[in-house]
Parts: C-alpha cells; structure tokens; sequence
C-alpha cells in the first residue's frame, strides 16, 4: 500500500450512538390522573393515599402540579394561582372549612406522602412559597386555610420543611403594606400556640430568622410596639405580647449597657453620664431596681482587672467605686434601692472568683462613700434574703458590721 493511500475498515460495522429523546412534558395530564383519584375514591385521603402509592405517576417530573391539586384541586396556570383547563375536584384544602379539626388530616396525608416520597419536599416548598408569595390572589377565606395548614404543617413536624421557606416570601413590600401578612401570621400564631408552646414559636422564628423583629409583619404606619401590643392583646397572645416586651427590655438594657460602658471607659464627665440615664431612663422606662444593677455592672465592666493578683483587683474595683460614688448616689435614693444594691455586689462577689473576697471592702467602701447607709448594711446583716454565698459573707462582714453597732451604741 503506497504511503498515499488512505486506510480502510474494510468489514467492520460501526455502532451510532443513541441520542437520549426526552419525552415531552404532559403536567395537565398527571393533573387530571390525580384529580380523577379524588374523585374515585370520594376525597378519602386514606383512599386516595392508597391509590397515590400504587400508581405509576411520574411524581419526581410533576411534584408541584401534585400539590397544586392538593391545595387548590386542579392544576394551576404557571406562575398564578389562577386554575388551569382541565377537570377539578371539590376537595381541595382552600375548599375545605377554615377550621383546625378540618385541614389536620391533609396535613397527616402529606405527610405520610413525603415519607414514601421525601425528595417531593422540595416541590412542595416550591408552591407554598408561590402561594404565599401570591397572597392578595387568594379570598380572605382561603388565606385563613393557608395559615392554619402552614401552622400544623409546623405543628406536626412535616418533614423537612424548612421555616425560612414560609416567613421570608411574605416579607414582600406589597403584602405587608396591605395587612395582608399581619392577618397570615396571626391566624398561623393561633393554630400552632393551640398545640405547642411559646418557646417551641421562638425556636420556629429563630430558624426562619426573624425572631429579633416581629415588627416586620405590620405595615410601615402600624410598625410600632405599642401596635403591636395592642394587636396580639385584642387577639389573646398575651403570651406573645410579654415575649416580645421582655426582648425590647433585654435590647434597651443593653444599648445602655454599651453606651454607659463606653462614657465610663473614656472617663466622660460624671454630670454627661448622669444625664444619659436619666435620659434612658425617662425614654425606656426602666424600674428603678434596674437602673441599680445596670449602674453596678457598668462601672465592674470597666474595671481593669488584673488576672489573679487580688490586691490589684481589689484596688482597680474600689477606685472605681470612689470615683463614681457621685452616680451610684444618685439613683439609689431609697433604703430599697440601697438594699438591691447590695445583692447586686453579693451576687457578683458569688459568681466571680476574683472578687470572692473583696465583698467586705467593697461594702465598706461604699458606706464611706455615702451610697450604702449604716441601717441597709445592718438589714442586708441580720435579715438578707439571698442564699447565694450568704454565710461567707456575713462572716466576713462581721468585723464591719460590729464596728457600725459599737459606734452606734457610743452615740
């Protein structure tokens, strides 16, 4: 064979490589093959669920169509909630009535769907975020159902489902504008407080990232904590209302915290920090007991300790009360508050090993400095009510407190 003649394959057959033909999607067919199994079987969901499971639907190609028939009872037109052409069955769950008692058993349908099915999950948090994306398409009826699925869906654990995929889609601008979300959210609250706790709500808020700020369901012009308050208490989550007061409570205690922390470090002029927290005071409205121990707090926060070396501590800590004696004096204007003060520094010298044993020259410090008088201290001696760390520290306040009882028997 000459160097210019090209080379053959005389004899041998060559295979064509097959070309994979996908088949065309059909979802108004599936639709209609799931709705006919309603209606077969009378809306019985164990029925209906029997005849799911020994079918042969594709559902891993129609997932969202299969819960567009269960929610809304046929197929509906892409991205709407609008019905599509095709039959339909009249035992939907926006056709159901608006009652607990009536939707619970879809959800248990679903449920025992997804765990033959779990990789459905994923269509179904596809169509609840369209809904809920789509709420003013809905009656006021309809949306009601929603939220009280949306609540048992939650209540009964049903599997997997995340709760970012429900509370972020109804953070839409319009939706909250028109009331529409408050309305949601506080028909679900209802339903899933009916069954679980309050703490179990947070831990669902917390996950779907939006139990620091409540407030985001009321429209802009309602958006205040009195609103708030005044909606959840006309609607009977009083429990709700006192959550939600005590985390604006822990906020404003620590935005002051911050800033008072801040002033004492820099050594900002006592008359400024005084009138911070008469102006914190006045805007939070704080009970006095708290000014008390915020005010103990602050000035240990800015104390610059020194690792285990007790003498400097108990410098670093009695300078600071010397020199801010003047805004401790200020606010603890009462025996009461005297008192209250002296469990705060009691419970601080209990829970902190390094001020364990600077209570005595703590206290004596601060009855030098005109904020603890002698009856507090000899109340706090003989009657205190607080058992933490008590016996050693009255024992090591005893030399002081002999010393006050002395003097005043002299006068």
């Amino acid at each position: 064979m000459s160097s210019k003649e090209k080379p053959t394959l005389g004899g041998t057959r060559i295979k064509t490589r097959k070309r994979n033909i996908a088949a065309p999607l059909d979802p108004a067919a599936f639709a209609d093959a799931v709705v006919q199994i309603y209606l077969d079987n009378a809306g019985d969901l164990e029925l209906i669920a029997k005849s799911i499971e020994s079918s042969d639907l594709n559902f891993s190609r129609y997932g969202d169509t299969f819960f567009e028939v269960i929610f809304t009872g046929g197929r509906t037109q892409p991205g709407t909630t609008k019905p599509d052409e095709g039959e339909r069955h009249p035992y939907s769950i926006i056709e159901y009535e608006a009652k607990r008692e009536v939707i619970l058993p879809s959800v248990i349908y679903i449920q025992k769907v997804l765990r033959r099915r779990p990789f459905l999950i994923k269509n179904l948090e596809n169509v609840m975020r369209r809904f809920l994306q789509s709420l003013e398409l809905f009656e006021e009826n309809e949306r009601k159902k929603l939220a009280i699925f949306t609540a048992l869906a939650f209540s009964q654990k049903l599997s997997g489902l995340p709760p970012e995929t429900v509370f972020q889609p109804l953070l839409k601008d319009n939706l909250v504008a028109k009331g529409l979300v408050l309305t949601f959210i506080t028909d679900f609250f209802k339903v899933y407080l009916n069954d679980n706790s309050l703490d179990d709500l947070i831990s669902i808020l917390k996950r779907g990232k939006i139990e620091d700020n409540l407030l985001v369901f009321f429209p802009p012009a309602k958006r205040t904590n009195q609103s708030f308050s005044e909606h959840f208490s006309k609607e009977g989550l009083t429990a709700l209302v006192e959550y939600n007061e005590k985390k604006i409570f822990e906020v404003t205690l620590k935005e002051m915290k911050s800033v008072l922390t801040t002033q004492i470090t820099e050594e900002a002029d006592i008359s400024e920090v005084i009138e911070t927290v008469k102006l914190r005071v006045r805007d939070a409205k704080l009970p006095e007991t708290e000014i008390v121990r915020i005010l103990w707090d602050v000035l240990m926060d800015a104390v610059q300790w020194s690792g285990k070396n007790q003498q400097q501590n108990a410098n670093a800590a009695l300078r600071k009360v010397k020199t801010w004696a003047e805004l401790l004096n200020t606010f603890c204007t009462s025996g009461k508050l005297e008192l209250e003060l002296m469990y705060k520094v009691q419970m601080q010298c209990y829970e902190d090993a390094k001020l364990m044993k600077l209570f005595p020259e703590i206290i004596r410090s601060l009855y030098d400095q005109d904020v603890l008088a002698e009856d507090t201290i000899l109340h706090w001696f003989r009657k205190g009510t607080n058992p933490k760390g008590r016996q050693t520290f009255v024992k090591a306040l005893e030399p002081f407190v002999n010393w006050l009882e002395e003097a005043e028997e002299e006068e």
